[in-house]
């Protein structure tokens, strides 16, 4: 899947651009947002020490965009919630989520939990999501990354390889679970975002 933040429209693209338009690689476990800190100029980054994942930048003005896509009603709600974790703001996520008694509400819900962590929680609630559709597409982009459970994408293996990579930090396992958590995030941040023109 090529993720392109302008087929949802200007305010969430320029969301997006604060930080990585949406290929940010998202931790395993719940990182608080950083104040938001311009990059500076005059100090090289480290090549040779690249950071495989990154606490989201932060600043009042990804909050209060946030806020706004939600009180012009600009986005479904599960969009939002899917919005809301990308930067980290794991709080309001949750919230939203629960509050979504759909397929979609139970996944990102379940996404939150996994990445609390509370393996267990996170079970339950996809559980409640049952085979979604995004399922087939997720399973070709993981294969793809390297994560393979078999004909079937599996969310219960995936919160297993996910509490084990947890604990190998820089181990490959980590890298393979952060990229395909990656992908999971954009695939269901789309199907949220288009199903507004679907319904």
């Amino acid at each position: 899947m090529q993720f392109d933040p302008k087929a949802y429209g200007p305010e969430v693209a320029a969301i997006l651009a604060l930080d990585g338009d949406g290929e940010r690689l998202p931790p395993l476990v719940h990182v608080p947002p950083l104040a938001y800190v311009p990059p500076l100029a005059h100090v090289p980054p480290l090549a040779h020490v690249p950071p495989l994942v990154h606490a989201p930048r932060s600043s009042p003005d990804v909050k209060a965009a946030l806020a706004v896509l939600a009180r012009r009603k600009l986005l479904p709600e599960a969009a939002l919630a899917g919005l809301y974790l990308y930067f980290s703001y794991w709080q309001e996520a949750h919230e939203i989520a629960q509050n979504i008694s759909t397929p979609e509400g139970s996944y990102w819900h379940a996404i939150v939990h996994r990445q609390e962590p509370d393996a267990g929680n996170a079970g339950y609630w996809f559980h409640q999501v049952g085979a979604h559709a995004i399922f087939p597409a997720l399973r070709e982009l993981a294969a793809q990354i390297g994560v393979d459970f078999g004909p079937r994408w599996d969310p219960l293996a995936f919160i297993e390889m996910c509490e084990r990579a947890r604990r190998q930090p820089g181990s490959d396992t980590e890298s393979m679970a952060i990229r395909t958590q990656r992908a999971e995030w954009q695939l269901l941040f789309d199907y949220c975002a288009a199903k507004k023109d679907r319904a």
